[in-house]
């Protein structure tokens, strides 16, 4: 039987698998999405920068998200290593870029379950629940499915993980580096008011790190040596709850444990090369880095809005969405971004871990310059927002002007 034919195939029903659906749908394409619903709840929270933001409102669930969702104006770095030269708190301020917010942070579980249901309530959006099997064809245009069907694109787009079935079938390389650290995931209930700030205490071990939810409720991200953090893990609410207060200096005064806990291996993956024949590859299964800095699905949600925009500049001229022209230009658009930022969290990470006077005095002198100099601040706050500043239709989005300059 031959495969059904769509304009866009995406396989991954994650978070940005998911969203992209909608934006291709919404553009006009003969969608397909393959993948079942993830349904695990690991107490890990996504802090969506406006860019993302604005992606996700073009798409049509912006009033859920923001219902469910906490603004970030406030991202707080505290040292709190032993080090000979440290810095003084560091905070951005949105409203010093012209920013109402740099975005919200809400819980991945949530986010999932709100993108599904805008999934299930789009009629333009054939949803297989199934599992890919791998590719088939010259150019990798057809989704084996493990039932034994196949669905064809005109452009296949894998958004199916780190561990990518679709790209080892297409033969695209990805290196891992792992660090020898996981991070304790849960949501935090506190008896004082986040006040919409986020804190990153940055500790010998790794990032601790606080992010507001709605309410008096926050997420939690340690990161700790395997050893220390299966301890903590293993402790009872209340003592996990004191350990927590006592990690953070008590900024959020009485702490209770409010979700289910995780615990998640730190690594970076690398890929070289992002397409293949019709093959794009997007999220984790293009890139993947430790939870710090904020910018893991944010980086999905770029390619996603990137891939969308360039299709549809393809099919305005008449040409390929998923031909070599505009699969290039992808790559040449998202790879550096993603290099970019890859290289900037693996630098600051090694920089906690390593104990090394020079890599320690160079950090701190980085974040002393930071808190003392406001061009400076604003420069990285902006850097921060990520390449994605053009939401999917190529437009600003994200401060009171139009612009965040």
């Amino acid at each position: 039987m031959a495969a059904k034919r769509f304009d866009v195939v995406l396989v991954g029903s994650g978070a940005v698998g998911l969203a992209g659906a909608l934006a291709f749908a919404k553009a006009g394409f003969a969608t397909c999405l393959v993948g079942p619903v993830p349904e695990r709840r690991d107490g890990r929270t996504a802090a969506l920068l406006e860019t993302s933001l604005a992606f996700l409102r073009q798409i049509g669930v912006g009033p859920a998200l923001e219902a469910a969702s906490q603004p970030l104006r406030t991202l707080r770095l505290v040292d709190d290593t032993p080090s000979l030269f440290r810095p003084p708190p560091v905070e951005f301020v949105a409203g010093e870029i012209g920013l109402e917010a740099f975005g919200r942070n809400i819980e991945n579980a949530s986010l999932v379950e709100l993108l599904a249901g805008a999934v299930r309530a789009d009629g333009r959006i054939t949803w297989i629940p199934s599992l890919a099997d791998g590719l088939s064809g010259d150019a990798f245009e057809t989704v084996r499915l493990k039932d034994g069907s196949t669905v064809s694109g005109v452009l296949v787009v894998a958004a199916d993980g780190r561990r990518s079935r679709l790209r080892e079938e297409a033969g695209l390389e990805a290196r891992e580096t792992r660090y020898p650290q996981v991070a304790l995931t849960t949501i935090l209930r506190h008896g004082r008011d986040h006040l919409d700030a986020s804190t990153e205490f940055h500790t010998e071990s790794g990032p601790f790190t606080l992010v507001p939810l709605p309410g008096r409720r926050s997420s939690l991200v340690w990161v700790n040596r395997p050893p220390v953090a299966e301890r903590l893990m293993a402790l009872a609410d209340p003592d996990l709850a004191r350990a927590i207060e006592a990690r953070s200096h008590r900024i959020l005064g009485r702490i209770e444990i409010d979700g289910p806990r995780g615990i998640v291996p730190l690594s970076t993956l690398r890929v070289g090369q992002l397409q293949r024949g019709r093959l794009a590859l997007a999220g984790e299964a293009a890139h993947a880095v430790p939870p710090i800095g904020a910018q893991g699905l944010n980086l999905g949600f770029a390619d996603m809005a990137m891939l969308v925009q360039l299709a549809a500049a393809a099919r305005e001229q008449g040409g390929d969405i998923g031909g070599e022209t505009v699969l290039a230009r992808y790559q040449q658009a998202r790879l550096r971004d993603v290099q970019v930022r890859t290289t900037a969290i693996d630098g600051l990470n090694r920089a906690l871990l390593s104990g090394l006077l020079p890599l320690d005095l160079a950090r701190g002198f980085g974040l002393g310059l930071i808190a003392r100099i406001g061009p400076f601040r604003r420069a990285v706050m902006r850097a921060g927002l990520g390449a994605a500043r053009l939401n999917a239709g190529g437009s600003r989005a994200g401060s009171r002007s139009g612009s965040a300059e």
